[in-house]
């Protein structure tokens, strides 16, 4: 993997590019990086260009103040492969990353061959309480001193994380990792400008739930871990009634990051789907059609 960077806007985009073949963005999820994505990586880079950036406020890119809403992530992605003379592809979001990931589908159909959403934000209101807690008024103040805390006493923290029902492995390691993270001044900011667009007290504010139908001709396949902790498996389900043609993928024994859990089913099942559908086409069309045509009767996938 070939690690890269590119100003854009002013400020710094980090990411990490890899193979040759059809394009596949990957999308990480909130307070992470592309690092997520370093166990599928070379298996996804043999037959095709795999891009992996930091977004903004994550990982190695800039975290400058502004808008880090999902329209301005968005942005940002079609910015990047714009730069980066990539037109489209197969675009693969986790968690957070999933919903930036419809929000590009929405916002630049003409860049999306597929979607591909991972253990997705905004597909439904319920939410683990301690991201739940990120959007709480004093959290900017407890932060800085759970981060340090979190760094220097690594078996308390992961005891605390266990306690609160995330299993060892992935789900532990990777929040972790992101906790950890946050003890960087900006990249805390960041975080909290993010949950504070997205997430309240009641769980996620943001859902794509109205907007679903218009993915109807957009080749679309939906992963999600069997014991994730944090969104519950029940939002796949729900999704997938709603996107006619979708394809639903439940890994058993994996959690909210079943990339890392079981990255070689994963790279797998990621793989099939890429090979054995064709790219949604370019029709500037289509979103006007389908807007005024509205949601219809949904049709369930052959797979489930």
């Amino acid at each position: 993997m070939e690690r890269s960077e590119i100003i854009l806007h002013g400020h710094r985009v980090s990411y990490r590019v890899a193979g040759r073949g059809p394009l596949l963005v990957l999308l990480h999820g909130i307070a992470g990086s592309s690092a997520t994505w370093d166990e599928v990586i070379p298996r996804l880079a043999e037959s095709h260009t795999v891009l992996a950036p930091d977004l903004l406020g994550h990982g190695d890119s800039s975290k400058p103040e502004g808008d880090y809403s999902l329209g301005a992530y968005a942005n940002a992605v079609r910015d990047l492969l714009e730069a980066l003379e990539l037109p489209r592809g197969t675009i693969v979001g986790h968690s957070l990353g999933g919903g930036v990931a419809m929000q590009l589908a929405y916002q630049y159909p003409e860049r999306c061959e597929r979607l591909v959403l991972v253990s997705s934000g905004g597909l439904g209101r319920e939410l683990h309480a301690m991201l739940r807690a990120a959007a709480l008024p004093g959290a900017g103040m407890v932060l800085p001193w759970l981060c340090v805390a979190g760094r220097h006493s690594v078996g308390r923290v992961v005891h605390a994380l266990g306690s609160l029902g995330l299993r060892a492995g992935a789900d532990l390691e990777e929040t972790w990792r992101s906790f950890v993270s946050l003890e960087e001044p900006e990249a805390r900011q960041a975080f909290l400008r993010t949950v504070r667009g997205l997430i309240d007290l009641g769980g996620q504010r943001v859902s794509a739930a109205d907007r679903l139908y218009l993915t109807a001709d957009l080749p679309t396949l939906i992963v999600w871990g069997a014991r994730d902790p944090l969104i519950p498996v029940r939002h796949a389900h729900e999704a997938h009634e709603r996107i006619g043609g979708s394809r639903l993928e439940i890994l058993p024994g994996a959690g909210h990051f079943p990339h890392r859990d079981v990255p070689q089913r994963f790279a797998s099942v990621l793989l099939d789907f890429v090979e054995t559908t064709a790219p949604m086409p370019v029709d500037p069309k289509r979103l006007r059609r389908r807007l005024r045509a509205g949601p219809q009767p949904s049709v369930v996938g052959v797979r489930s």
